[in-house]
């Protein structure tokens, strides 16, 4: 297993990451009756994509000899306006530090980014626009 969750009412619950013992909460959105004071489930569905990306990306990065620290990402969700409600696009814009790399490796990274795990279990109906910027 890999956490648990309890509700705790409100509109929240806390997840338990069972490896470690760290803890996060959610909330409902502020337009779906939430507070939006912690990340929604949706939010961390687009942030982990983020997180998946820049992870697989310096795991590559690291078999390269390269290193990515300080890499960054920003995240923006967009819901659906009809019914059902679900996510119908995930904006990850990339900006990736001033390194002294090809261009053939920059292109493998990418690549390892744009098909990272997560990217390859959202729905294909959800538009990933994976942008990245090499400073």
């Amino acid at each position: 297993m890999t956490a648990s969750l309890e509700y705790k009412g409100a509109l929240r619950c806390e997840a338990l990451h069972l490896q470690s013992a760290t803890t996060l909460e959610t909330d409902a959105p502020t337009d779906n009756r939430g507070k939006g004071e912690r990340f929604s489930p949706t939010d961390l569905t687009c942030t982990s994509l983020a997180a998946c990306l820049l992870t697989t990306m310096a795991i590559k990065a690291t078999d390269m000899g390269i290193e990515l620290a300080g890499a960054t990402a920003s995240v923006q969700k967009q819901m659906s306006t009809d019914a059902p409600r679900r996510i119908v696009a995930v904006v990850v814009n990339v900006l990736l530090p001033q390194l002294s790399i090809s261009d053939t490796d920059k292109a493998i990274l990418e690549s390892v980014g744009r098909h990272c795990p997560v990217a390859r279990s959202l729905h294909p109906n959800v538009d990933q626009g994976i942008s990245f910027a090499w400073a």
